[in-house]
């Protein structure tokens, strides 16, 4: 990986890509990696207060997903839109759609989508349902597209793990390729610059209509996920694998709507049926380097599992 510190001055000829969700996870990592690479970079956000402030990337207004005509002024003069998809809700596809269309409106040439592994109309995991519409809303305007289906974060793992050391959800035996934010977001850029700028021969479309399932190395069970978590906090995390019935009833307490509810529980159930499992090389391809597993994740993270460690406790190696 580069020096984060090391940043050029953009061509402002240049074609500008646009990065929505710049104040989170995936897309602020992906910004930072463009920024680095000296092309110009618009980031969007709802609130532009929250947007990372990145020597060379110019904040565009306040640009809500479902606000067509605040995003169409946002991404006015942008040639490619890198569309993190929004948070969970029950209007998720029309917010998506709306992002989609205003994009096109204006004149944007191509959309590089995060959507979700094993996306379909009946996937298990009902978020993934939302990634599918989105897709298909996608392929059905005319711009050309990329599509990263990424897996369950790897930060997922330790995050879904109670304080008292317990994992549970009703994940069976199953297995699941988990994938690490650094990972999604080389990949990203990856594919965003490649497609930057046209070339002699006109616009690099290699990645055109292509969908990359991003995962990890390996894939693993939640009882084995239990045991890497063991090692590394020095104490007993177990993995209790829950009936749909116990799910339901063990996180009624966080009085939650019954939709998210279910996008919680059925995450798990998509493990169990397998809907996790598939393990890509589109990491490595697209970045020259292997992908982040659970053991090298946990090592260089240790802040995703401290509030497992007793108060003094530190990490182990």
């Amino acid at each position: 990986m580069s020096d984060p510190s090391a940043t050029s001055t953009p061509d402002p000829g240049a074609p500008i890509i646009a990065v929505t969700g710049a104040g989170g996870a995936v897309g602020g990592r992906v910004a930072r990696r463009l920024v680095r690479a000296a092309v110009p970079v618009r980031l969007l956000g709802r609130d532009p207060s929250r947007l990372p402030g990145l020597p060379g990337a110019v904040a565009a207004p306040p640009a809500p997903y479902g606000d067509g005509e605040a995003m169409r002024r946002a991404l006015a003069g942008a040639h490619t839109l890198f569309l993190v998809s929004a948070h969970e809700s029950p209007h998720r596809v029309r917010e998506h759609t709306t992002a989609v269309d205003a994009a096109v409106a204006v004149g944007v040439e191509r959309i590089v989508y995060v959507s979700f592994l094993g996306a379909a109309p009946d996937a298990t995991f009902t978020f993934a349902r939302d990634h599918w519409h989105t897709e298909a809303h996608i392929r059905a305007a005319d711009v050309r597209h990329t599509f990263l289906r990424d897996s369950l974060y790897l930060a997922g793992i330790p995050a879904m793990t109670g304080a008292d050391g317990v994992l549970r959800g009703p994940a069976g035996d199953g297995r699941v390729a988990a994938v690490a934010h650094d990972d999604i977001a080389d990949a990203a850029t990856t594919v965003l610059l490649a497609g930057a700028a046209p070339g002699a021969e006109g616009p690099d479309t290699r990645h055109d209509g292509r969908s990359y399932d991003l995962t990890g190395p390996e894939a693993f069970t939640l009882a084995e996920a239990a045991e890497e978590l063991s090692r590394v906090t020095g104490r007993t995390v177990t993995y209790v694998p829950e009936t749909r019935e116990e799910a339901y009833a063990s996180r009624a307490h966080y009085g939650a709507e019954a939709w998210e509810v279910a996008g919680w529980v059925t995450s798990y159930e998509a493990i169990a049926t397998g809907e996790m499992a598939a393990v890509s090389d589109a990491v490595p391809r697209l970045t020259g380097r292997p992908a982040t597993g659970l053991a090298a994740f946990l090592r260089q993270h240790p802040d995703s599992y401290r509030h497992l460690l007793a108060p003094d406790g530190p990490p182990r190696p």
